[in-house]
């Protein structure tokens, strides 16, 4: 299992008092998201319950919950253990009816997003860098949505590791967990994620360049599309 510090931050310790539902949305956030990959192998269960600070009962029922949810898938014998299953959805159908606690959402993904790209034009390095682009190449190539998406999810996820903030890190993971149950909800034409990944290539430069200010201005560009979007589906609005 690839260790980046968004994985690390996957296996902190468990906080108090709701373990159970913590471990549950944790785990499963992250294979949703495609930061634990199809197939990969979970840590043995006294390693894993012992990383996750919590007892081994607690987390098997999670596993338990994981694995009846469709996310993980449980082998006995040689060679067996608890694996992410191969094609995990991207969104759990859990995202409530709009309403406003989408715009708590969407001011969440903005203050996470911009604070990220500050500190990632002045503290990204070379390797932050590559993987970015990377991560572009890999949504142009892309041929289905959730393919595009999951590079996506990775790609704003960089961002915050280029920043060097493991708690920006944890924070950019729960809004793009957040963000994904919402852009199941919405269409994903061609002519528009052509152009949502032009603005990432430009983001990329603009960090190369340490260019704050336009990396800023282009990221709210960014993000106001999906706004736009989900801001139109909300009850009350255009009427």
């Amino acid at each position: 299992m690839e260790r980046t510090a968004a994985v690390d931050a996957v296996f902190e310790p468990v906080a108090r008092p709701s373990m159970f539902e913590e471990t549950v949305a944790r785990l499963g956030t992250a294979i949703r998201l495609g930061l634990l990959a199809p197939g990969t192998q979970l840590p043995p269960e006294r390693e894993l319950a012992d990383q996750l600070g919590i007892s081994r009962s607690t987390l098997r029922h999670a596993l338990t919950t994981l694995v009846q949810s469709g996310l993980l898938a449980s082998a006995r014998g040689r060679g067996g253990g608890t694996f992410v299953v191969p094609r995990p959805p991207l969104a759990g159908g859990e995202a409530e009816a709009l309403g406003t606690d989408v715009r708590d959402i969407l001011d969440f993904r903005v203050t996470t997003e911009t604070g990220a790209v500050v500190l990632a034009a002045e503290r990204r390095t070379a390797g932050d860098l590559n993987t970015l682009s990377e991560l572009v190449a890999r949504m142009a190539a892309a041929e289905a949505f959730e393919d595009y998406r999951l590079a996506d999810i990775r790609f704003h996820i960089g961002i915050a590791e280029a920043a060097q903030s493991p708690r920006l890190v944890a924070s950019m993971t729960e809004v793009q967990g957040q963000m994904s149950e919402l852009i199941a909800l919405i269409p994903h034409p061609e002519k528009v994620l052509t152009h949502s990944n032009a603005q990432h290539r430009r983001l990329v430069s603009l960090l190369r360049r340490r260019a704050t200010g336009t990396a800023v201005e282009l990221l709210r560009e960014h993000l106001a599309g999906t706004e736009n979007i989900l801001e139109g589906l909300m009850p009350g609005n255009g009427k």
